[in-house]
């Protein structure tokens, strides 16, 4: 028997005064890998990404996780419960803050206030996931660096890091290798096929190189619909995506 998907959404509209982000689209992402959302500026692409995560408010429709929990306008915190993480385009990380620090920030977000105030002390278990993921990160020689000093990478992949260390079952990403060189980019990509392997990333991009290197599968968007879907190879052959977007990209 098929698994069922890891997100289902069905008939969903989100609107901006009287503009549709989200035009009734109904779609299911499968679990595991490295799924790509693309398409032009304004397809829509951020705020999937956004109506997931709980950022943005349908105004109808149903999004179902696991199949059995509705996430639509559930608030943020509710969702990051749920086992789903978002990571922004810009990168959060507290920057005067070490390596080290960020991580376990991150590891005890889901802690209550009086941890805060009166312990501030992680496990040996947290304590080695920390290590874990930032040896995987390449940032375990980093780790008392302060975070404000890395690289405009090290810092993506740091955040990608304090996403990670709290063992998400879903990762979204969004431009994650904007202003990356080449070789920041292609470890970012190894790094998202790696954290693929075991959980599944949402990940918005426009470079289609990448794309096409690091993609288990592809959605095309465009003005809020979903215009095509499959291997990258599938959507480089639909004629409509190539005059809608691919065209556009070379």
């Amino acid at each position: 028997m098929d698994n069922p998907p890891l997100i289902s959404i069905k008939d969903v509209v989100v609107t901006f005064d009287k503009y549709k982000a989200i035009n009734n689209v109904s779609l299911d992402f499968p679990q595991g890998g490295v799924q790509f959302i693309i398409g032009p500026n304004g397809a829509g692409k951020t705020t999937i990404l956004d109506v997931i995560c709980g950022r943005v408010k349908a105004r109808s429709g149903t999004i179902v996780y696991k199949n059995k929990h509705e996430i639509q306008n559930r608030k943020p915190e509710k969702i990051v419960h749920l086992g789903i993480t978002r990571k922004f385009q810009n990168p959060t990380i507290f920057p005067t803050q070490t390596v080290y620090e960020n991580m376990k920030l991150a590891v005890a977000s889901g802690k209550n206030q009086f941890w805060y105030l009166f312990n501030s002390k992680i496990s040996t278990e947290e304590e080695d996931a920390i290590d874990n993921v930032l040896e995987a990160i390449s940032l375990k020689d980093y780790k008392d660096k302060i975070s404000g000093m890395l690289s405009h990478g090290q810092k993506q992949w740091l955040e990608i890091g304090m996403a990670v260390v709290k063992k998400p079952e879903l990762l979204l990403v969004d431009e994650p290798i904007a202003g990356m060189t080449s070789l920041e980019r292609q470890k970012t990509g190894e790094l998202l096929k790696e954290i693929g392997r075991e959980r599944t990333v949402f990940v918005v991009e426009h470079d289609m190189p990448f794309v096409k290197e690091f993609a288990s599968s592809v959605t095309v968007m465009h003005e809020g619909r979903v215009i095509s879907r499959g291997s990258f190879e599938d959507i480089s052959n639909n004629e409509e995506v190539v005059k809608i977007y691919l065209g556009r990209q070379e």
